[in-house]
């Protein structure tokens, strides 16, 4: 009888430390620290995101939201990520030493290092390194998805960048408009990037700047895509097609936005310009957010699983 309660002594301790992985207060309090002082780090950065997506909505605006969708995906995965204690991971704390290392080089350093992308990437290894140091690899592995999101759609993306595809973008959105408004009735030429309406013997030139480009709304399309397929279509090559619909399905509705921009310049060319310019982009993400759920509609209906649609 002895040996039986010696040996119960000696092996349930071991199996209830083992289970319990890093201590909450322990985690709560380098949670608390880290986190304070990564803010404290990449203020500059923060601070510089909130100013662009305050200050030009229509282009950035969403970029203010994206940390919240980041963390409803983190939040229905909640089971997996409770399911087992989490487990401080020390080679975090080099991920986090980097990280901060890269984005100090990055505000300190030689002014082609000096990029706001750049510095979001000292930004996302930091904030990796804390995850993988406070909750271990598992909970990294699980939280993974809503990281990535959180790095790729919540920053602005900088001008040099924009540039690369934003070019071939308003010759898109220069041949599309013309297209259309000559279809509708609206006398309309096209040189290069420039559009002239012709109304009532007065010629008004239509210039499709960089603002008219759809790049910002495509980027937006995107980050809205892959939120709305990985939170509403259950198979994969349903998620994918959708993200990918969103590129065609903003190249469009930014072709009508500048066809809407050159009927209204008939009446006024102010239109056209300013705030008002500003406006018409986002009135026409309403309805282009509709098409997009449409689109879903069709993908999640073309399939119907057998379990379901079998009777009880």
């Amino acid at each position: 009888m002895s040996s039986v309660s010696q040996d119960l002594t000696t092996t349930v301790p071991r199996a209830v430390v083992r289970d319990t992985g890093t201590s909450p207060r322990f985690m709560a309090v380098g949670a608390v620290v880290l986190t304070t002082l990564m803010v404290w780090v990449f203020w500059d950065f923060l601070a510089a995101q909130v100013r662009w997506a305050y200050h030009r909505p229509a282009d950035w605006g969403h970029t203010l939201v994206i940390p919240f969708i980041a963390g409803y995906f983190a939040w229905m995965d909640r089971e997996r990520l409770v399911a087992k204690p989490f487990r401080t991971a020390w080679p975090g704390l080099i991920l986090v030493l980097v990280g901060v290392f890269w984005y100090l080089l990055c505000v300190f350093g030689p002014q082609p290092l000096a990029h706001h992308n750049l510095r979001g990437a000292g930004f996302a290894v930091t904030l990796a390194g804390l995850i993988i140091l406070l909750l271990g690899w598992r909970a990294f592995l699980i939280l993974l998805f809503p990281l990535a999101y959180l790095v790729v759609f919540g920053q602005t993306i900088s001008e040099r960048l924009m540039n690369i595809v934003t070019f071939r973008m308003q010759d898109i959105a220069a041949a599309g408009s013309h297209v259309i408004l000559n279809v509708i009735g609206v006398d309309t030429d096209r040189s290069g990037n420039t559009l002239t309406i012709h109304h009532n013997g007065v010629s008004k030139p239509l210039n499709i700047a960089e603002a008219c480009s759809g790049m910002r709304m495509l980027v937006a399309f995107l980050a809205l895509g892959v939120a709305i397929a990985y939170t509403g279509l259950p198979r994969v090559w349903q998620r994918v097609v959708l993200v990918l619909l969103g590129i065609p399905v903003a190249i469009f509705v930014n072709m009508l936005r500048v066809v809407t921009l050159g009927v209204l310049s008939l009446f006024d060319v102010e239109f056209a310009a300013g705030e008002f310019h500003t406006m018409i982009g986002l009135l026409w993400l309403v309805p282009a957010f509709l098409l997009y759920l449409g689109l879903m509609w069709i993908l999640r209906n073309l399939v119907i699983d057998e379990r379901s649609a079998s009777p009880a």
